[in-house]
């Protein structure tokens, strides 16, 4: 019978599409991951991998085996996941995904009072791109992730937790930080900074400039949301940038100054995710729940200030 470590000897492969990386992956060396993949093929009598192919390249059964291998071994993760939590209630380690353009700045308070409430609980906390922390949450390499929406992905559970606005800011000295009312067709010319175009940040900044006339200053784009801040402020372009960014420590408006636009008001939608099948769901609604209080807190606070 096939074992475990062979499927997911395999799933490697097909994830990394190189037999050198996959081995480093699961942290066997990569004749024995070669020989165990074709101990596989043996036992089900089928060609997995086409070997002669840069990058590996799975068959078409291969395809289809890794997918379920996959779910197979999902299922076995979050089997000893509860396990675990049957014996600990709350805790653990849970390896949690976020956007670089929230988790900054949102994140250590909660982390904080999580802490305290629960304090076997721990967040190995890790920032990436959100469409890639997605696929990494399917295939079971994050437990959770704090993502902007839309997510995509199957099997899993999305969770709504509040909208944040968004604000359009350029330098204190710039022509339109004093001018009249404003309209997006004043923004026409106007130089726009964002992140990458794997952020859905990025995309929000193309659609304003496709609307208004404005530019994206492709040239120019941040790694996080401070880069733009601070080249907003040294005068190379405007950006788009998050009220809880604006209303942090972290962040704030020492160095830019909002625009209000008659006819332009934006926000984003931030959410949870698991998987359906979770073990730890409970702890992962705790925690959940907990960043939409803050986050509702501060937005409302912000909201009573102004």
């Amino acid at each position: 019978m096939p074992s475990l470590r062979q499927f997911a000897y395999l799933v490697a492969l097909a994830d990394y599409r190189n037999f050198r990386r996959a081995a480093d992956a699961v942290h066997v060396a990569q004749p024995t991951l070669s020989q165990q993949v074709r101990a596989l093929e043996g036992r089900l009598g089928v060609t997995l991998v086409e070997r002669n192919q840069h990058p590996v390249q799975l068959t078409p059964i291969g395809r289809e085996v890794v997918a379920r291998a996959r779910k197979l071994l999902n299922e076995v993760r979050d089997i000893e996941d509860l396990a675990r939590r049957s014996q600990t209630g709350i805790g653990g380690t849970i390896r949690f995904g976020v956007t670089p353009t929230l988790g900054p700045y949102l994140l250590p308070g909660i982390v904080a009072a999580l802490h305290r409430a629960y304090p076997e609980l721990r967040l190995y906390v890790r920032e990436g791109i959100p469409d890639e922390q997605a696929r990494e949450l399917a295939r079971g390499e994050l437990d959770m992730i704090l993502s902007p929406l839309p997510v995509s992905g199957s099997a899993l559970h999305i969770e709504p937790l509040f909208r944040e606005p968004l604000h359009i800011v350029c330098p204190p000295d710039h022509p339109l930080a004093h001018g009249t009312p404003l309209c997006k067709r004043d923004l026409a010319g106007m130089g726009f900074l964002s992140l990458d175009q794997r952020h859905h940040a990025w995309r929000q900044v193309s659609d304003l400039c496709h609307d208004s006339g404005a530019v994206l200053l492709e040239d120019y784009q941040g790694t996080s949301l401070d880069a733009l801040r601070q080249m907003c402020g040294s005068g190379l372009g405007l950006a788009i940038l998050p009220e809880l960014y604006l209303r942090s420590e972290v962040g704030g408006e020492d160095m830019v100054k909002r625009l209000a636009l008659a006819d332009w008001s934006a926000s984003r939608s931030i959410a949870a995710v698991w998987r359906e099948s979770a073990a730890y769901a409970a702890s992962y609604q705790i925690i959940a729940d907990a960043i939409a209080h803050e986050a509702r807190r501060i937005l409302t606070d912000d909201a009573r200030k102004s």
